[in-house]
């Protein structure tokens, strides 16, 4: 004889079931999401190209991949060493031209300016940090700029 089975106990299968696989398709977006955030986008100003980023291995990554495409780079952290995203940063070019005005999407700047020397001015919660920088037309001039306190 075969057993009679318990309508409220489909039930609740059935949304055990669709439960599942719907934190499973949520766990799947997510990581495409974080994955498509750490993809760096590469912007020009005039005849300047940056990026920044950062934030995460996978984003640290990318960065690294890529910067012999430029000869500046910033690093911004704490003097504790914590990392730090959300700089305003600007460049002015000998002239006193701003050539970039942007802020940093992570811990790592970089830029591919013409050669010259430069003012960088990085600025986090109203302190400014400046550095006067001479970069080439190859290598990568690394600049770290670091705060007491955000």
């Amino acid at each position: 004889m075969k057993p009679i089975s318990n309508p409220a106990s489909r039930l609740r299968s059935t949304i055990l079931s669709c439960s599942v696989a719907a934190i499973l398709l949520g766990a799947a977006s997510f990581a495409n999401a974080a994955s498509a955030n750490s993809d760096a986008v590469v912007q020009n100003t005039g005849n300047v190209t940056y990026v920044s980023g950062g934030v995460g291995l996978e984003s640290l990554d990318q960065l690294s991949s890529i910067s012999r495409d430029f000869n500046l780079k910033l690093v911004f952290a704490l003097n504790s060493g914590a990392y730090l995203s959300g700089v305003q940063v600007a460049i002015v070019d000998r002239k006193g031209q701003t050539v970039v005005d942007t802020t940093s999407d992570g811990p790592w700047f970089m830029a591919k300016l013409p050669a010259g020397n430069y003012q960088v001015i990085a600025t986090v919660a109203g302190k400014a940090e400046k550095r006067q920088v001479s970069v080439g037309t190859s290598g990568l001039k690394t600049i770290n700029l670091r705060w007491a306190s955000e």
